[in-house]
């Protein structure tokens, strides 16, 4: 019987030169034409958190791709973590830093309530920063990350270094 990491890697495309010169990206898509596989990846995150957490919440965009799935499987709320702009007032938002500049992320304000056990969930762990500002914002609503999942996690870049401050589990089902 194969696993469900060999699964995921006989369908994830690996596809060089995007988006820029020297990037692999690894294709989620296919997953999607597989109800079996994406159900057995929520299984897989669900469990980790099972009793665990009282709120996952989802970075845009492809985080709400399983971040949904896995608060519906945990019979949790899931909240919303947005690039600037995209969410009516009242929101609060947090700045991180890009290779050239900085970027923001907002999620609404009052959504989360203090000492709730939060999952922050994306699709990919890279550099981390965007998933260490969806953590301070949880942490400015008084709410603690108690863990961080991804269906990947690139281990070259050091994602998981930078989230280590956060004392927060973390789950990926993949890494490369």
């Amino acid at each position: 019987m194969t696993t469900l990491q060999e699964r995921l890697n006989n369908v994830i495309e690996n596809i060089p030169d995007f988006p820029i010169a020297g990037v692999q990206f690894k294709d989620i898509t296919p997953i999607f034409l597989q109800p079996k596989l994406y159900e057995a990846v929520i299984d897989d995150l669900a469990k980790f958190s099972k009793g665990k957490i009282d709120v996952v919440c989802g970075i845009e965009s492809r985080g709400y791709l399983f971040g949904i799935a896995i608060a519906i499987a945990l019979d949790v709320p899931f909240i919303l973590i947005r690039k600037k702009g995209k969410l009516p007032p009242p929101f609060i938002s947090q700045s991180y830093e890009l290779e050239y500049g900085t970027s923001e992320i907002e999620m609404k304000a009052g959504q989360l309530q203090p000492g709730q056990r939060v999952l922050v969930h994306d699709d990919l762990l890279a550099t981390g920063g965007t998933t260490e500002a969806a953590a301070m914002l949880v942490e400015k609503q008084g709410a603690t990350v108690s863990q961080f999942s991804f269906l990947i996690g690139l281990k070259d870049l050091k994602g998981k270094e930078k989230l280590q401050r956060f004392n927060a589990t973390i789950h990926q089902i993949l890494e490369y």
